[in-house]
């Protein structure tokens, strides 16, 4: 069903995105509406979307919308801090007025024979900042049959006018509007976080063609054009080098602080910028695609998806509204009909019992409680975007803060995944330094692996280029890949099967002497694949591959903040010991196919708790699905990692893992820290009230700090910064 994504501006609280959607649900020809506050987006669904009665509506609640922004499309930039925020919008502009109003108002009660002229100062403060108010909770009222804290805050405002207290009523509006726009204001900084990295995308590319070079605008490039990138120009687009040697900066794709070095042959990403040199790209991925967009994508598409606290706190704010707005009408009533207390504001002092309810009125205001949670989860979600960690939704960061052990695969996640041939070995070996039997054994298995992307079938590639046995043979045809266990092909009638020592020692028999040579081999920490030919095993190639640099540090760090590590792996035991014992890896499973790692997943999650997954996304697709989170390692170079991984380190490196974690760990006490002090911030002036101790401005100020510091502790992720002891 078709989707349409708009950008909302002026929303300033969780109950503003709330109050859009009611007021768009019963449009026809719309199936889903749903506001996502803490980004500012709005998304319709429908077979047919009633565009204009949307911004309509939108318009009528006091809303801008913009209608179909582009991808490069950033936030208007403002300067002048608060003050140029105020003068933005007609409705800010009012409250810019209102507050002034009131501020001369106040002064002029300093002088006893001027308060006459301080309360027309007071009641147009009032009229100023409550008219947008007034406005929004009529609009709010009749098209969606709520009453939003404008509409509480308007009955309080006008309650207070009636028992004579004009000072408490404008005080009480132009605080809330101040508030409301502080908010705003506050909100729209955190998402202009991710706008940055939306803005830097260039909308235009030097394409160069049989004539020379033609400006022309990015979305019109495709997979295979050229591109010209000059010294210090931004990559308009995923390409692969040509031509050219460079210095990139590619941080805010991968996260990685230094400029990397780029010769032909190397991959560069969309939004990265140029050295001094000047490179020639060919694109392959087309603008739509590129992994920076796939970020932005895959941060957008997450905020669609509430965490389970957050769904919590959103319902527990649809009750809470409600009985505190109930609990005001009997404060208010109660006591006076049945206790003969003072209503209104007795002469000689003290509040009454009318006074009591419309302060509690106040106080029904949700704002800081469902506010708490969305634009935590947005801020660490868009710090992890800027560091290449896409992460999709915050219900995955709820998951990794209760992860109790992270396994790995071995291969191209805690290896450089680049394994050299270290022998060939064919069973009918002649000796000397080259075995023509040896090399034929060799030039099989490129004709089977040429069309592999398998780390070992790279090597493979490799060994037969340096040594010039390419396509020696015929391509291999009807190539089957078997997970966990190598390939089968065939070549003109005859088969061909290429896999691992411990497949061949269940199905293939060989020779007693070739076993034992592999496995002495394994034992010292090899690789080892056999190849047998038309029913006959003809020999065994062997690799080695090196861990990563940043390898050792990550586990360690892992271990030291108190997560346990294990290594799956499909490779042999001697093999998979040998990385694990470099590593500090205390626990090996080895050798397992696809499905038993998923039982070794169980395992680990019933002897530790929750399991994270590492691997590359591609081999270990199940294992990824399976576990409580997968994390794949080099999203920029895959799809299938995008698809199957809950979180994606875009750049080739562990290096982000402990940043993910830490992130993980202080999002979740965020999201405790503000509800908590929400809710107690609530239950105390809910008591102060009910006993007459609050006054409306106090109240106003209490809902709006508490807010506006839920908002900042809220925003604290953006700050994180790797410590000295990660990798």
């Amino acid at each position: 069903m078709p989707e349409h994504r708009y950008r909302l501006y002026g929303l300033d609280c969780a109950d503003c995105a709330r109050e859009v959607e009611h007021a768009l649900y019963d449009l026809p020809g719309l199936h889903r509406v749903q506001v996502d506050f803490a980004s500012g987006w709005l998304s319709l669904e429908g077979e047919t979307i009633p565009t204009s009665e949307v911004e309509r509506r939108v318009s009528a609640l006091g809303y801008r919308l913009e209608m179909a922004p582009s991808p490069q499309a950033a936030r208007p930039k403002r300067s002048g801090g608060f003050l140029g925020y105020l003068l933005v919008t007609p409705e800010t502009r009012l409250t810019l007025w209102g507050a002034l109003l009131l501020i001369i108002g106040l002064a002029l009660l300093l002088w006893p024979t001027l308060r006459p002229l301080s309360l027309w100062f007071q009641a147009a403060a009032l009229l100023l900042a409550g008219y947008p108010l007034a406005r929004h909770a009529l609009m709010g009222w009749l098209y969606s049959r709520e009453l939003g804290i404008n509409a509480l805050m308007t009955l309080a405002a006008v309650g207070a006018v009636v028992i004579g207290e004009m000072t408490e009523a404008a005080t009480l509006v132009v605080l809330f509007a101040l508030a409301e726009a502080l908010e705003g204001y506050t909100t729209e900084r955190t998402r202009r976080t991710l706008d940055s990295l939306r803005s830097l995308l260039p909308e235009e590319a030097l394409r160069l063609t049989p004539e020379g070079e033609e400006r022309v605008p990015v979305t019109s490039l495709r997979v295979g054009d050229r591109v010209r990138i000059r010294p210090d120009d931004r990559i308009p687009v995923d390409g692969r080098v040509r031509a050219g040697n460079s210095e990139v900066n590619q941080a805010p794709i991968t996260g990685e602080s230094l400029p990397v070095e780029k010769h032909p042959g190397d991959e560069v990403f969309a939004g990265s910028i140029n050295g001094r040199g000047s490179l020639e790209i060919e694109v392959i991925r087309p603008a739509h695609e590129s992994a920076l967009q796939r970020i932005l994508a895959g941060v957008m598409e997450a905020q669609a998806q509430r965490p389970p606290f957050q769904r919590f706190v959103d319902r527990f704010a649809r009750y809470y509204t409600p009985a505190v707005v109930i609990l005001a009408v009997l404060i208010a009533t109660l006591p006076p009909l049945f206790f003969r207390q003072p209503f209104l504001n007795p002469p000689e002092g003290g509040r009454g019992w009318l006074y009591r309810g419309l302060a509690l009125l106040v106080i029904a205001c949700p704002c800081a409680l469902v506010m708490s949670t969305p634009i935590t989860y947005f801020s660490a979600l868009t710090a992890a975007a800027r560091r290449g960690i896409l992460i999709k939704g915050g219900r995955h960061l709820e998951a990794l803060h209760q992860v109790r052990v992270v396994a790995f695969d071995k291969t191209g996640t805690l290896t450089l995944g680049s394994p050299h041939l270290t022998r060939v070995r064919a069973v009918d070996c002649r000796g000397g330094e080259r075995c023509d039997r040896c090399d034929d054994l060799l030039a099989l298995a490129e004709a089977m692996e040429r069309e592999s992307r398998h780390p070992l079938a790279r090597a493979v590639l490799q060994a037969a280029v340096e040594r010039g046995l390419e396509r020696q043979h015929p391509p291999a045809q009807a190539v089957t890949l078997l997970p966990g266990l190598g390939l089968k092909a065939r070549f003109n009638g005859h088969e061909a099967l290429l896999g691992n020592h411990r497949w061949f020692d269940e199905a293939h028999p060989h020779p007693e002497t070739l076993c034992q040579e592999v496995r002495t081999l394994e034992a010292h920490g090899h690789t080892a694949v056999l190849l047998q030919f038309d029913g006959q095993v003809r020999g065994y190639l062997t690799f080695m591959d090196r861990p990563r640099p940043e390898s050792r540090a990550t586990v360690a760090w892992l271990q030291r903040h108190g997560r346990h590590t294990a290594l799956l792996s499909g490779d042999q035991p001697a093999a998979a010991r040998t990385i694990a014992h470099a590593l500090g890896i205390g626990e090996v499973h080895a050798p397992l196919l696809p499905a038993e790692k998923l039982q070794a997943l169980r395992e680990l999650r019933q002897r530790y708790g929750a399991v994270a997954m590492v691997g590359d996304g591609v081999n270990d697709t199940p294992a990824l699905a399976a576990a409580q989170v997968g994390i794949a390692v080099g999203g920029a170079h895959s799809a299938q990692a995008m698809e199957t991984a809950d979180v994606v380190l875009m750049n080739d490196t562990l290096k982000p893992l402990p940043f993910l974690f830490r992130l993980a760990d202080l999002t979740y006490r965020l999201v405790r820290q503000n509800v908590a002090f929400s809710l107690v911030t609530k239950l105390a002036f809910v008591l102060l009230a009910a006993l007459g101790q609050a006054t409306l401005w106090m109240a106003v100020l209490a809902d709006m700090g508490v807010s506006l510091l839920v908002a900042i502790n809220g925003m604290r992720p953006l700050g994180l910064t790797m410590p000295t002891d990660e990798p």
